[in-house]
């Protein structure tokens, strides 16, 4: 591994970037309030990664920067960069379908054993290129030219913020789990005063958060969270909490919220005042309705963005910071170079990603324009 030099990603993607609330920082954009019609979504509703119309929603954004870019020049195929087979794999299969594009997509999940790769073709006729190792993006560039697939000019690439271009997975991914647990750890500790303990928290955090739950949980930490500063307010116990889900007595978290709301005359004022904000955020349809969480997560990630010396060794940057993919960067340059459309896609909530206007203020940046190292082979 190599330190390659600060570098960020709006070197590559400009503001064509858009997080989990669609919003593309590159106002030139389309937004979600223009293509609510035209996708045949309902005003409000903002769609996740996996459903069709979040596809279709990136596919009119696509079209709009290509029309403004080189609008004589159509995109004929998709590339798509990411990390994970299952959340990635669907949306770039979703993607060729709402553009009508053939497409090639890698995944990659850096591990320690023997460099390999995987093509897997989808049910819809595209392939995913599975591969441990970031550095055979090279390898999968030649790959998508042998397929009758070169990345050119008539080529929309997709790159995945989260774990691919910024912590890659298996090689960097960890601190962005750390920055957000200590985001939700100071959000708790902040709300609960004297009465937060981090032992019975990490005690309901931890076995919450795996796979068996996340039908309660919805996999989101905006809920895992709130039902973490339940349990430590005293409201339920951890233990009778986790045997109603085993039991089917407690079957989502809007059946939990709404058993708080008819308690919530037994919380303390300021827990009153959080819960109330939280529930009127989630029966608006918000899928990141704690806001105070989100906005914390946005400080302990940032601060571990180019925090460390420049002359220290390639394993401590990895530790403790979290870097740029320097194989992605590279060959989305290369890439930008030869007149494809990059555009970046995020599913970290904007309040994770975005200062509020006072931290802009004082100079703090967006998480695709923060300088940190870039860290590849």
């Amino acid at each position: 591994m190599k330190n390659y030099g600060l570098a960020t990603i709006h070197q590559f993607l400009g503001d064509r970037v858009a997080y989990r609330n669609l919003a593309p920082i590159d106002d030139s954009l389309p937004g979600l309030d223009y293509l609510y019609p035209r996708v045949g979504l309902p005003p409000g509703v903002i769609p996740r990664k996996t459903e069709a119309a979040y596809a279709q929603v990136v596919v009119h954004m696509l079209a709009a920067a290509r029309e403004q870019d080189a609008p004589e020049v159509p995109i004929r195929r998709l590339i798509f960069v990411g990390d994970t087979r299952l959340l990635d794999g669907t949306a770039f299969v979703n993607l060729c379908a709402a553009g009508g594009w053939p497409g090639i997509a890698f995944i990659g999940s850096e591990n320690k054993s023997d460099p390999a790769v995987e093509v897997v073709p989808t049910s819809q006729g595209q392939s995913l290129y599975l591969s441990n190792r970031w550095a055979a993006l090279l390898t999968f560039d030649r790959y998508c030219q042998s397929q009758g697939l070169p990345v050119d000019e008539h080529t929309a690439v997709i790159v995945d913020l989260d774990k691919t271009a910024l912590g890659a997975r298996g090689r960097n991914g960890s601190l962005v789990d750390q920055a957000r647990l200590q985001a939700v750890q100071v959000t708790l500790a902040n709300l609960l005063g004297a009465a937060f303990d981090m032992g019975a928290f990490r005690a309901a955090y931890e076995p919450l958060n795996q796979p068996e739950f996340h039908p309660f949980t919805g996999d989101n930490q905006d809920y895992l969270a709130y039902i973490c500063l339940i349990l430590g307010a005293g409201l339920y116990g951890r233990d009778a909490l986790m045997a109603d889900v085993r039991s089917g007595q407690l079957t989502s978290f809007n059946q939990f919220i709404a058993s708080v709301e008819e308690r919530k005359t037994d919380l303390p004022r300021d827990l009153s005042e959080i819960h109330a904000e939280i529930f009127a955020n989630v029966q608006q349809g918000d899928p990141t309705p704690f806001k105070a969480f989100r906005r914390n997560e946005y400080l302990t990630t940032i601060r571990r963005f180019g925090c460390a010396d420049d002359s220290a060794p390639v394993e401590k940057l990895l530790e403790d910071e979290i870097v740029i993919t320097q194989e992605v960067l590279a060959i989305a340059r290369a890439w930008r170079e030869r007149g494809a459309l990059l555009f970046g896609l995020s599913d970290k909530p904007d309040e994770a990603a975005l200062p509020t206007p006072e931290l802009a203020a004082q100079g703090y940046p967006s998480l695709h324009c923060a300088r940190t190292h870039a860290i590849g082979e």
